[in-house]
């Protein structure tokens, strides 16, 4: 599954907070770092939360107009957890032998 900086940024950053939910102003840091900022930057990460939804690994928690969704935090589902686990990596396991 391939997925952008963004959505691995917030995968990781529910991951760590894995009781609560993860709100959107938690989720404009990642552009804190960055030289080049998107001039609409709401609308960028709510499109990454929307992407996210749909191949569901996150679940979003807001309210809906008669036009559209409006997500304030979002929180892992299992198959969201399985992915954020694997982008930390994988400890290798070494072969020792038991006595």
């Amino acid at each position: 599954m391939k997925l952008s900086a963004l959505q691995k940024y917030i995968l990781k950053q529910c991951f760590q907070n894995r009781k609560k939910a993860v709100s959107k102003s938690v989720l404009e840091k990642f552009y804190n770092n960055k030289k080049e900022k998107p001039k609409e930057l709401i609308n960028v990460i709510t499109k990454s939360v929307e992407r996210l939804i749909k191949k569901e690994l996150v679940i979003g928690y807001g309210w809906r107009t008669a036009h559209k969704w409006f997500i304030r935090h979002v929180k892992l589902t299992p198959k969201g957890l399985k992915v954020a686990k694997s982008l930390f990596g994988i400890q290798q396991k070494l072969p020792f032998r038991d006595k």
